[in-house]
């Protein structure tokens, strides 16, 4: 597996961590959690599905621009990023760091500028390759601030300005440790605060600079509360701080510091001054500040022990944000199974009750009941079937040589009812599926605009074709049934339709929905019907063929409205069920990697 990050630095080998089976076994674990949280789509418009969205994406980058990168390399320089809110001196404070202007503070607010990162000309290899940030463009700087394309001739295009990492060599940098100029993280350009959110989620330690009036900010102290989860070494720098309130300031600061979690902050005071031609702070203003830093890239023990706490703690919160994309990719799954649900249920209780409606009589109403009456004839030809079936064989078989018309038109009832009856089903489960399915926001967020609540457009058509299939259907099975009875070879011969219509009658014959008189007419004429069968076929070969053709026909309603309901279920993501489970173990697996680092 190769991930974003895997341009490493030069000396990639010599630079691994000590302990390399456990380490190349780390890195492993952190590129698969990195390929299975890329791969966690959450499309379902769900309540908490943005956030979720936002929380993958960015752990995704953080494991690309610090995670990975810091694992393979513990020994790199520590990346000190500078932040804070607007206009709280950032940019004066580096330069102030390094002793001489470098970075530019913009006149006009907010400031859309290209972040900085100044190193030691020594420690170039480190950050001109791709190991951090490898989704930022490199561009050479100077101290004149005069960037062009690292390793190109050019200038950089405009468009790639936010998307670029302006690299500075400067010796007023300690060997050791970098220092990134990041974007204000309250800035009113999305693009701004995007970028120094993802900064900052890079950084060794954070430098943290807030002003004597702003330091209770909401949207600083967010990111603060995010270092401390992470266990990140912070320093902050209060600037700008009013003479004589030193101390009111400074002890107010801290006592929030203390109460978040992040008393162990290093606290710098610099207070209230006039900057010089050039745009610089005192020197001795800035120095506490320059030696903390010093004094950290001094010591390689103390830098290695500083790298390893911030990447534990980073790779422990990285284990509560996949915790928490595993759970939103298990909701979105069952959000999903539900809207499933709502149409297999739907369109399986129309299944149904276009069943019990072949089964409880009612079909035999109306038109199928006038055409069967026309064909087998009026109440006296009851009464000479009971009298003497020899003669109703003759008289039916004597009706089905001559006058063949009057069955062929009982199938077209039984086809126009059966029709009526499969379409207003279908009808009926495509408004309760839409319906159903625009109560829940991810449903409503699939439909759209588009109205599913009827049936699609031709619809009619194939179910009429698919009965009439089910009677040619029938009718084979009549042949193949009659196959061998010799003498009943004249019936088959010259009755098969008349046959066909009596056995779709006897299907539709079990008269539990009809009332009154419907139940007698309807009653006698499957009498005739089955009667007429069992005389050519036998009785158990009756029962058989229409238990037959019934499950016959619920089959081929099935299969129409299985493919109705796909315009609900086509628009359901194609999930990969395993992801939920795969990331909640991933999770697992970080929390014992930061636990035995």
């Amino acid at each position: 597996m190769t991930s974003p990050n895997e341009q490493d630095h030069p000396n990639h080998a010599q630079r691994t961590p000590a302990g390399s089976a456990a380490a190349l076994a780390a890195v492993a674990l952190l590129e698969e959690v990195r390929e299975d949280l890329a791969a966690a789509e959450l499309p379902l418009a769900l309540p908490d599905s943005e956030q979720a969205r936002r929380e993958a994406a960015s752990a995704v980058a953080q494991l690309d621009d610090y995670i990975l990168p810091r694992y393979r390399s513990l020994d790199a320089p520590l990346l000190a990023v500078v932040g804070g809110s607007t206009g709280a001196g950032k940019s004066t404070l580096v330069n102030g760091i390094v002793g001489h202007p470098v970075t530019r503070a913009g006149a006009i607010r907010p400031t859309t500028r290209q972040p900085i990162l100044l190193h030691h000309p020594s420690e170039a290899d480190w950050f001109e390759g791709q190991r951090v940030l490898p989704s930022l463009a490199r561009i050479r700087g100077s101290v004149t601030n005069s960037p062009v394309p690292a390793n190109r001739a050019g200038a950089v295009p405009d468009a790639a300005a936010m998307s670029s990492l302006v690299l500075v060599a400067d010796p007023g940098v300690p060997a050791g440790v970098a220092v990134l100029d990041a974007p204000d993280v309250d800035s009113i350009s999305d693009d701004n605060r995007k970028l120094a959110a993802q900064l900052l989620a890079a950084a060794d330690l954070w430098v943290f600079v807030t002003t004597a009036n702003r330091y209770a900010d909401a949207v600083p102290w967010k990111l603060l509360l995010n270092a401390a989860s992470r266990d990140i070494m912070v320093g902050v720098v209060l600037d700008r701080v009013p003479a004589g309130a030193e101390e009111e300031v400074s002890e107010d600061l801290r006592s929030l510091l203390d109460r978040e979690g992040l008393g162990a902050a290093q606290l710098f005071i610099i207070p209230e001054t006039t900057l010089d031609a050039m745009g610089m702070l005192p020197a001795g203003a800035v120095q506490p500040l320059r030696a903390w830093l010093a004094d950290l890239a001094a010591d390689a023990a103390g830098r290695s022990d500083i790298a390893r706490r911030t990447l534990n703690g980073t790779v422990r919160a990285m284990a509560e944000r996949v915790s928490a994309v595993a759970l939103a990719a298990r909701e979105q799954q069952h959000a999903a199974a539900n809207l499933e649900d709502a149409a297999v249920g739907a369109y399986g209780d129309a299944a149904d009750r276009i069943l019990d409606a072949t089964r409880d009589g009612a079909l035999l109403r109306g038109e199928v009941l006038a055409r069967w009456q026309d064909f087998v004839g009026t109440g006296e030809f009851f009464r000479t079937l009971e009298q003497n079936v020899g003669r109703f064989r003759d008289r039916v078989g004597a009706f089905f040589r001559g006058e063949p018309a009057p069955a062929v038109r009982v199938e077209a009832a039984i086809e126009t009812g059966l029709q009526a009856v499969i379409v207003d089903e279908a009808a009926n489960a495509a408004e309760d599926t839409d319906q159903r399915w625009r109560n829940d926001p991810a449903g409503r967020q699939l439909l759209g605009t588009d109205d599913l609540s009827g049936t699609t457009p031709g619809f009619e058509d194939r179910a009429a074709a698919e009965i009439r299939a089910w009677q040619e259907a029938l009718m084979d099975m009549i042949r193949t049934e009659g196959q061998g009875k010799r003498t009943q070879a004249r019936w088959l011969s010259f009755g098969i339709n008349g046959l066909g219509a009596a056995l779709m009658i006897v299907v539709f014959s079990m008269t539990a929905g009809l009332t009154g008189l419907e139940v007698g007419v309807a009653g006698g004429t499957a009498v005739v019907g089955q009667r007429l069968l069992e005389a050519v076929f036998g009785e158990d070969a009756v029962r058989r063929m229409a238990e037959k053709a019934r499950e016959d026909l619920h089959t081929r309603c099935q299969v129409l409205l299985q493919e109705e309901r796909r315009k609900f279920l086509s628009r359901l993501p194609d999930y990969d069920g395993s992801i939920p489970d795969t990331l909640a173990a991933h999770a697992a697996a970080l929390v014992r990697l930061a636990d035995n680092a």
